[in-house]
């Protein structure tokens, strides 16, 4: 017998069906969430929604973001959004003013305290990884692909198929089954060799062991604030902000092929590890 919302029901789903769904979808981690938050808050799909204030407002986005995408699996989106209207929730797309705000508001020490806070928690290896997403400014997702793909070609012998030395550059845009997806892309990095040499003798690494680190510690994950940093960073060292977008995947995987492959890249590493190299150093010390 199916669950009822309003006069709409649903029968009972796969949930390995559901996960499956989402992952053809999203990037495996925030797959992971979304499908982890949706087990658990389901009931609240034809359920009483003022449990929702009951949660801080961090989880209660991964919550509504949660039920929105198994709304939309099961069929009932359009019923599920207007139970939200009904219970006065609002939830939109960060507008890029609001982006601005934020950026605007952060405070660049604050995100390097919380480095420092947060590498005393982790081993040498994920405090690696840490400085990594600071000087790529990739996505939590794309930078555990990365971090452990050059670990891994490099016992293999093949890191020459990802990083390319004489341009100091990681070639994520070579796997694109990894990097370039549906809506969010990840082509090129510029990493100083030193830093390659140091990650390649690092250990993988995982998501979800730094995250119950940090949470064991009460010090919240903030990884994803890194490529923020780095973005508004590199702006104020004097790049553009077409080539921040190029670095940060802003960019369709064409027009980054037609007009940005050699010989611009060589000049653009260079501004690029010219503005990175005191955030380099700095990291050194927050970090060691």
């Amino acid at each position: 017998m199916g669950h009822h919302l309003g006069k709409v029901s649903y029968d009972p789903y796969d949930p390995l069906d559901f996960k499956i769904w989402l992952l053809s979808r999203y990037s495996k981690s925030y797959a992971v969430n979304i499908f982890r938050y949706a087990r658990k808050y389901e009931a609240m799909l034809i359920g009483d929604l003022r449990d929702l204030w009951k949660l801080s407002p961090n989880v209660q986005d991964y919550v509504i973001k949660a039920l929105i995408a198994l709304s939309k699996y099961l069929g009932i989106y359009e019923e599920f959004r207007s139970k939200l209207k009904q219970y006065g929730v609002k939830w939109t797309k960060q507008s890029s003013f609001n982006s601005f705000l934020r950026i605007l508001n952060s405070s660049d020490n604050d995100v390097l305290e919380w480095l420092r806070e947060a590498g005393r928690a982790l081993n040498p290896s994920e405090r690696m990884f840490l400085r990594f997403c600071l000087l790529t400014g990739l996505r939590k997702s794309e930078a555990i692909i990365s971090f452990n793909k050059i670990i891994a070609l490099s016992k293999e012998g093949k890191l020459s198929e990802y990083y390319d030395d004489e341009l100091n550059c990681l070639l994520h845009f070579k796997f694109s089954k990894e990097f370039i997806r549906r809506t969010k892309n990840c082509f090129i990095s510029f990493i100083p060799r030193e830093l390659l040499k140091q990650i390649q003798h690092s250990k993988p690494v995982s998501y979800n062991a730094i995250r119950k680190k940090l949470e064991r510690r009460n010090i919240p994950v903030r990884i994803n604030e890194l490529r923020d940093f780095f973005g508004t960073y590199l702006l104020q060292h004097g790049l553009l902000e077409a080539e921040v977008n190029l670095l940060q995947g802003r960019l369709p995987a064409s027009v980054f092929i037609r007009h940005y492959w050699t010989p611009k890249l060589s000049e653009l590493r260079d501004k690029v590890l010219k503005a990175i190299e005191t955030l380099q150093k700095e990291t050194l010390t927050i970090l060691s």
